[in-house]
């Protein structure tokens, strides 16, 4: 339920003492001048130039932002090819050689493409498409796994000015069909399958029972080969390696595309309901994420830089392609799971890759935390550099894990908040300029305008918890932004009131800032929970809950019935413990909640459970959670990655009721 306008939030407990970055990082870093955030904030959104000029044009923009009744336009007049600037242009730099993407699959294959072999395999594919009728504006749906074809077919379609919809290989055929349908693509690119844990899927069958289900047909479907286990091709189908070879050392010239034409569509994960289609403009997205990979990442051309997301959430396209392929390093794609076949898996290609800058999410970090530091302490992890996290807010405990066990304590940590709305990172430290604050995501980026709000629309005291915001436009924001297609006029009822803005974008979190202007994301504002009208961010619980020893994850949701005695919800909290701790921790945890949030968020009922509902990004699946705790549909459970434990949870729940 969303909160009404006149709850008062709770005060919202301070981010852990601020960590500086170390004086040999910021010699180094590729933003180091403390003036930046005043300069752009005096010069925007002309500021903003500094983004486009890492990209290379086609024909020079004439505005860096062009206003035109309700419409923004970045870099309008502009025009660019995003396969041209991830891949041509450094090949006529003379970085031919330099390896563009490292990848490491299931089952111990490894394959690395330079720039050049990178750039003649999309145009081998780019031509391909073309011979099957794929168009400029043409959909084309992307159904495949971590395998180097997925990156290669995004930049193919954006050569061709055809754009992409990449959805998650772990969706199901339903999942599929859906935004097919909803993206109106008749054309399809699959494998026969891959392996999950060394176990094959046949993505194929999948893809096949989608088809069934669309409102058209299919132009054409290609695939790929993972399996190799003969699977048959049907009429329409084509072998993609049959199609390389056929245009073997072709050439396709670049479409060049305006700034705000659209170059890819990407779907909302669906953890908290229906996915939402949402279209990324060519000039603005790249641009934006070009700009926060080279100063937030403090990404370098001679780096080797690893994101453990998966290409199917708006974090691997953004910071596992586009804007690292811009900027010209080696990205290290990885096939599998960060416990198999052993639990030091991550580390282990740390070590071999040498990896300067690792990018993970905090759900990762937790379940590190969990299986022990005696995993990376059997590598060595001093080529690091830079550590991040995404995906999620991440509780001090985590954070210090991660600085001292990982980083040797000498890593500076980047703490990003951003969505797949935003196309790139909007709040965090940029780590050659400013503090880290453990729990805190950070102060807005430069050029970027983010608050805290109050219901009627109101900036909030410091350290008290209300609406996050961002009123004034930034390059990645999507194309229905952009043309103000209706984006800003629905409203649902309860959320703030917003028309004191002359433009504002709510993002549906919840957070707070501190007097120093660092932001701590709470989660979404339907996490937050009513009892006896006091409004608790389930963040704020979650965290007391993992500061106590023992406990490694744990995740809070409301319950069905009212408690005895204090108001609308219960509040069901599901614990993970460490290996020698169990449910004698019950009492510390309700201790826990009591002292750091307060004595009314404490949880009603404990749930001690070995896991919990997860995406197959390792993102903690809160809706389906939500939907266990109250006994409704489970929906679309393709997105789960350990779909066993809902079984699980419900006995567990049955038992503690």
């Amino acid at each position: 339920m969303a909160p009404d306008h006149e709850s008062q939030l709770e005060n919202h407990p301070p981010a852990s003492a601020p960590v500086s970055p170390p004086a040999s990082f910021v010699e180094q870093a590729n933003v180091a001048d403390e003036d930046i955030y005043e300069e752009f904030e005096e010069n925007w959104p002309e500021c903003w130039a500094r983004a486009g000029d890492l990209l290379d044009w086609e024909s020079d923009y004439e505005q860096v932002l062009a206003r035109d009744g309700e419409t923004r336009r970045w870099f309008e007049g502009g025009q660019l090819n995003a396969s041209v600037n991830c891949l041509d242009r450094h090949v006529e730099a003379g970085r031919k050689n330099k390896v563009a993407i490292k990848w490491s699959g299931r089952q111990n294959g490894t394959r690395s493409y330079t720039y050049l072999a990178l750039k003649r395999e999309v145009e081998e594919f780019a031509a391909s498409l073309r011979e099957l009728g794929v168009e400029e504006d043409d959909v084309v749906t992307l159904y495949m796994p971590m395998i180097p074809e997925l990156p290669i077919a995004m930049l193919a379609c954006a050569r061709i000015g055809a754009p992409h919809s990449v959805v998650f290989a772990g969706f199901s055929a339903d999942a599929l069909a859906t935004r097919m349908n909803s993206a109106d693509s008749e054309y399809l690119v699959t494998c026969d399958g891959y392996y999950r844990r060394g176990t094959p899927v046949h993505q194929k069958s999948k893809a096949d029972n989608a088809r069934l289900k669309l409102d058209h047909d299919v132009a054409a479907a290609v695939v790929v080969e993972r399996l190799g286990d003969g699977t048959p091709l049907g009429d329409s189908e084509y072998d993609y390696s049959d199609l390389i070879a056929r245009h073997r050392n072709a050439t396709v010239e670049p479409v060049p595309r305006d700034a705000n034409d659209e170059l890819f569509l990407i779907y909302t994960s669906g953890t908290t309901g229906e996915p939402t289609g949402v279209r990324h403009t060519t000039g603005g997205y790249l641009s934006h994420v070009a700009w926060t990979a080279q100063s937030v990442l403090d990404i370098k051309p001679e780096d080797t830089y690893w994101c453990s997301a998966d290409i199917g959430w708006i974090t691997g396209h953004s910071y596992i392609v586009y804007g690292p392929l811009a900027l010209g390093t080696t990205s290290v794609m990885y096939e599998g799971t960060p416990d198999y076949p052993e639990k030091d898996r991550v580390w282990e290609l740390i070590e071999r890759n040498a990896v300067d800058v690792f990018y993970t999410a905090p759900t990762a970090i937790r379940a590190f935390m969990k299986w022990g530091e005696e995993y990376p302490e059997k590598h060595d992890l001093s080529s690091l550099r830079l550590l991040g996290t995404v995906g999620e807010p991440i509780n001090p405990r985590a954070w210090r894990w991660y600085h001292e066990h990982i980083g040797n304590g000498e890593c500076p940590v980047v703490d990003t908040w951003w969505q797949t709305e935003t196309g790139g990172m909007m709040v965090t430290t940029l780590p050659g300029v400013a503090e880290m604050k453990p729990g805190s995501a950070g102060p807005p980026l430069p050029g970027v305008s983010a608050k805290v709000v109050d219901g009627t629309g109101e900036p909030i005291s410091s350290n008290e918890a209300g609406y996050l915001v961002v009123d004034r436009p930034w390059p990645g924001m999507p194309l229905s932004m952009v043309e103000n297609e209706g984006w800003f006029v629905e409203r649902n009822e309860g959320y703030p009131s917003l028309e004191g803005f002359d433009w504002v974008y709510f993002s549906e979190d919840a957070g707070t800032v501190d007097e120093n202007g660092y932001i701590t994301v709470l989660g979404r504002v339907d996490d937050l929970i009513d009892v006896s009208g006091h409004l608790f961010g389930t963040a704020d619980i979650e965290t007391a809950i993992t500061d106590t020893e023992g406990v490694t994850e744990a995740a809070v949701v409301s319950g069905p019935e009212e408690s005895d005695g204090r108001g609308a919800a219960t509040v069901y909290a599901y614990v993970s413990t460490a290996e020698g701790y169990g449910e004698e921790l019950r009492e510390d945890v309700i201790e826990a909640v009591s002292e750091q949030v307060s004595p009314l968020a404490a949880p009603d009922i404990i749930v001690f459970t070995p896991d919990l509902p997860k995406t197959r990004s390792g993102k903690i699946m809160r809706r389906m959670l939500a939907s266990v705790t109250r006994g409704d549909d489970l929906g679309d459970t393709s997105a789960l990655r350990n779909p066993e434990v809902v079984g699980e949870l419900e006995s567990a729940i049955d038992s503690e009721r």
